[in-house]
């Protein structure tokens, strides 16, 4: 058996994992029991009901936050000519082609979004191998293929984010910092519920949501109650 840290081992001894939470109390256990020295972030974690093995059954999209994450999101911008002088001024330091391409594939890793115009996508393309794995490569439906460059960045950084189930089903995500009010994080946790359900796929039997918990950066993993679903209906 693995022997727990004595962070980990005060907060298993200090919360009820067995019990749901509502959001509030379970982000106020987060809060109470964070010892860490850096401003953790929020994750929820959204078990559903879809079958993964079903190309129409997988969730795939983005939403924008009412109140951000609260992250600095790191920019690559594939793109040239205006549309690269547009990055420019809007402060994104990874903007070019080829070049860009090159520094991507010798492992530069500075980013976190990445940004093409239709016109690079035969570039960025290549980079399937590398950006495909970590979610990263540029799809039209997440306004990541774009001739609005200024648009789409400023999207971004005022709390777009873009989801996707892996493959039991879950979707994890970012919804703010543990510095946050409660009230901001519940709504973008609201906000988020509202946008996947749209996506809920016309054929599916049972709930949609089957469970949904939310974790800080370093810390344990809580279970909430489902009242919150209720919000969106």
């Amino acid at each position: 058996m693995v022997k727990l840290t004595k962070r980990m081992d005060y907060m298993y001894k200090n919360i009820n994992l067995k019990k749901q939470f509502s959001i509030e109390n379970a982000l106020n256990n987060l809060k109470l029991l964070s010892k860490v020295k850096f401003i953790e972030s929020i994750d929820v974690s959204i078990n559903l009901g879809i079958n993964p093995k079903k190309t129409e059954q997988n969730i795939r999209g983005s939403v924008c936050l009412p109140h951000g994450t609260g992250k600095n999101i790191r920019l690559a911008v594939f793109a040239d000519g205006q549309e690269a002088q547009q990055a420019k001024k809007l402060g994104v330091k990874l903007i070019g082609m080829d070049d860009l391409s090159t520094k991507i594939t010798n492992g530069e890793k500075k980013f976190d979004v990445v940004i093409s115009t239709p016109e690079a996508m035969n570039i960025v393309s290549k980079l399937g191998p590398i950006l495909g794995p970590k979610g990263l490569m540029p799809n039209p439906k997440l306004g990541t293929i774009t001739n609005n460059i200024t648009e789409t960045i400023e999207k971004i950084r005022n709390g777009q984010i873009n989801f996707r189930n892996d493959k039991n089903g879950i979707i994890h995500t970012n919804i703010g910092k543990i510095n946050f009010e409660n009230i901001k994080i519940k709504e973008n946790l609201i906000n988020l519920l509202k946008i996947l359900k749209k996506y809920k796929p016309i054929k599916l039997k049972g709930n949609f949501f089957k469970k949904i918990c939310i974790s800080s950066t370093m810390g344990i993993s809580i279970e909430i109650t489902k009242d919150c679903i209720n919000l969106i209906n």
